[in-house]
């Protein structure tokens, strides 16, 4: 199951999608403290507050298996989403945090589930230990799969030696 929160200021504009007929039953819906009215944001205008969260099926329907957040949000072509301050981060069934990853922004395809930047990106494991860094990146938030694809460093903290 997958939910999207934006909020811009009042406005919070909420998406629920159940697995696995997913891209079939998309609906839109701005909460407001005037009541429930929908408006999709204008061109041009942004929302504060992104956040997108793929949750583990049954028996861990309630466990966040991913959470995509940003600052901020604002509408582009073809129904992509520019995101601010990208926040990527993966759980395990038992809810520990497992992967950070942090991007200045990317472009977010909110149907295909897909984030992307040719821009850097840092990510880093829950425990510390290790660290990898690049530039340009491809995210699928369905499968929390990552690909990082140009200049990418990796540090290992705490190796253990593995004699030959």
């Amino acid at each position: 199951m997958k939910k999207t929160f934006i909020d811009s200021g009042t406005t919070t504009i909420a998406r629920r999608v159940a697995a696995p007929a997913a891209h079939m039953a998309i609906s839109f819906i701005l909460f407001s403290a005037a009541g429930m009215r929908a408006q999709p944001l204008s061109a041009g205008a942004y929302a504060n507050d992104f956040v997108s969260v793929e949750y583990y099926d049954p028996p861990h329907q309630r466990q966040i298996k991913s959470r995509m957040s940003g600052a901020q949000a604002q509408p582009e072509a073809g129904g992509m989403l520019l995101i601010n301050q990208l926040k990527l981060e993966t759980f395990s069934a038992n809810g520990e945090l497992q992967i950070t990853a942090e991007a200045p922004s990317c472009l977010y395809d909110p149907v295909q589930d897909v984030a992307r930047s040719p821009g850097p990106l840092r990510v880093r494991t829950g425990d510390g230990k290790f660290r990898v860094e690049g530039e340009g990146f491809l995210w699928r938030q369905s499968d929390s799969f990552l690909m990082i694809s140009n200049r990418v460093e990796t540090v290992i903290k705490d190796a253990v030696a593995i004699a030959p």
